[in-house]
């Protein structure tokens, strides 16, 4: 009989097998030792496929299909996506800020460089660290020469743009180091932001050559949805979804707008200080609202991650997330329990290794953002807006946009839009004319979604779950049921794959999910 700590011992191989081999300090991603790697695959596959979990308590069985999951994430990179070949944005490895989610969004090569980890000027502990990450630019954008073969011309041009915005953020660096730094710092700095230059000019000049789709197809988008999202969902089915989502949104937007007609009108905040007063504010009121209706246990780094991410004031054009922001800074701050999610994480860490840390391959999205979007309408629901009726309303936008961005995202990847088309349909079916085409952002979150398959779609086919989820133990519990012990059997379960939470929590497993979870052909 299978034991689970076979399990645990077959995660802590594969978490090592699946880093890419270094040489010199730099991740190789060339075909021979990619090729190796899938081939290798297979083996850990087999053991995996050689543990029978069914016997197993039901978060045990959960944690195995976990692993499943992430395995099945790297032969789809391997098969399907192939990041290192098709997306120049695969090798920018310097970040300035902190994600909000448990790992950075999309797929990045080994060994990025976390500055926000980092305070100016660094000791010589970081320093050694930031000149092991300037350094290991050069040779690796070195390779990713030879190693771009892609024709996608979306996935190209803006991949082009994303990696001139790490000179930027080199440049930026270097203002903030004192020229008393670290001797030897600043040049490898400069070495970093060459390189970084002259791989912009290389793919600039290739541009013109790389005219194919981005978009992966259905048939593929159908594969990663049931194998690596663990959704029971297809491309037809969540295009369905998200059009519903759509239409339902810009519907109750109007109704809000109607009943809201004698209210005073819904002017943005124009003053930094005034900004600054209510956005802190709005983190006090927040929390009081959560602890007195008793919708969630609050513990005491709840209030210091909310208020490290309130921002700054920003004077007008703003981008979608700034301009609701200023308009009433406690809304966004429901969709801030992704700082939540990672103080937990990091201090209130789960006991099962597979859930720990975050998982790969942006498997946690249907939890993480399908929750925080989700939980902006249950506050809404909760009363947290009835005596500000026009924030009631930007809820409701909220919704329309993360609809619209989804429906580019299926779009893209059926080959059915370009990039640039997906953009121009979200901004034109978001309300109010706040996602401007003129700003960055509705590009942006279109070019990861065409990077990361299936990450558009989650904030709404997450939330779709946890509503299933949260249906199904308030029938299960009955007059027991209560918010505040739904979401502690929420959130003690971890970051993982919706479906998955709503076996753990229902010990239901419906005959969708058994689908989902079955063995698929190799």
């Amino acid at each position: 009989m299978s034991a689970y700590a076979d399990l645990l011992r077959l995660f802590a191989d594969w978490r090592r097998f699946q880093l890419p081999p270094l040489v010199d300090g730099v991740p190789d991603y060339g075909p021979a030792a990619m090729a190796a790697q899938h081939r290798e695959l297979r083996g850990y596959q087999e053991r995996l496929a050689a543990i029978d979990p069914s016997p197993w308590p039901i978060p045990q069985q959960v944690d195995y299909h976990v692993v499943r999951a992430e395995m099945n994430g790297l032969d789809f990179d391997h098969r399907v996506l192939r990041p290192w070949a098709n997306d120049p944005a695969f090798y920018v490895t310097i970040f300035p800020s902190e994600s909000d989610q448990p790992a950075r969004e999309g797929h990045y090569a080994r060994g990025s460089l976390e500055l926000w980890q980092h305070a100016m000027p660094p000791d010589a502990v970081r320093a050694a660290a930031i000149v092991a990450g300037l350094r290991a630019i050069p040779p690796l954008l070195a390779e990713a020469r030879r190693n771009l073969v892609g024709t996608g011309r979306d996935l190209w041009i803006h991949g082009a743009r994303r990696v001139r915005g790490q000179i930027v953020d080199l440049e930026r660096l270097d203002a903030r180091l004192s020229s008393a730094g670290p001797p030897g710092l600043r040049s490898d700095l400069e070495r970093a932001r060459a390189a970084t230059e002259a791989f912009v000019g290389w793919l600039d000049a290739e541009a013109p050559a790389r005219t194919g789709p981005g978009g992966i197809g259905i048939a593929n988008y159908d594969w990663y949805l049931r194998h690596v999202q663990l959704l029971p969902y297809t491309w037809r089915d969540v295009g369905a979804l998200m059009e519903r989502e759509l239409a339902r949104a810009w519907s109750s937007l109007a109704w809000e707008e109607s009943r809201n007609a004698g209210e005073p009108p819904d002017a943005p905040i124009s003053d930094p200080t005034e900004y600054a007063v209510r956005a802190q504010q709005a983190v006090t009121d927040y929390l009081a609202f959560l602890r007195d209706r008793d919708l969630l246990t609050i513990h005491d780094d709840m209030d210091a991650a909310l208020r490290a991410r309130v921002g700054a004031y920003t004077p007008a054009p703003r981008e979608f997330f700034v301009e609701i922001d200023h308009h009433d800074p406690m809304v966004m701050r429901t969709h801030g329990y992704h700082w939540f999610d990672k103080v937990q994480m990091a201090n209130r860490p789960h006991p099962s290794p597979v859930r720990r840390g975050p998982l790969l391959y942006n498997i946690f999205v249907t939890r993480t953002e399908g929750h925080a979007t989700g939980w902006e309408e249950m506050m809404l629901h909760a009363g947290m807006f009835d005596a500000r009726p026009r924030s009631r309303e930007l809820v409701w936008v909220l919704l329309a946009q993360r609809g619209a961005r989804a429906i580019g995202d299926l779009r893209m990847h059926a080959r059915q839009a370009s990039l640039e088309e997906a953009a121009a349909f979200t901004s034109a079916h978001t309300p109010r004319g706040w996602l401007s085409l003129a700003g960055r952002l509705v590009r942006a979150e279109q070019h990861l979604y065409l990077r990361q398959p299936a990450y558009g779609t989650s904030y709404l086919t997450g939330k779709i779950q946890i509503e299933r989820l949260l249906a199904d133990r308030r029938r299960q519990l009955g007059s027991a049921f209560t918010f505040k012990r739904f979401m502690a059997e929420f959130d003690a379960a971890g970051q993982i794959p919706i479906s998955l939470i709503r076996w753990e929590l229902t010990g239901e497993l419906g005959d969708d999910l058994r689908e989902v979870l079955s063995p698929h052909p190799a």
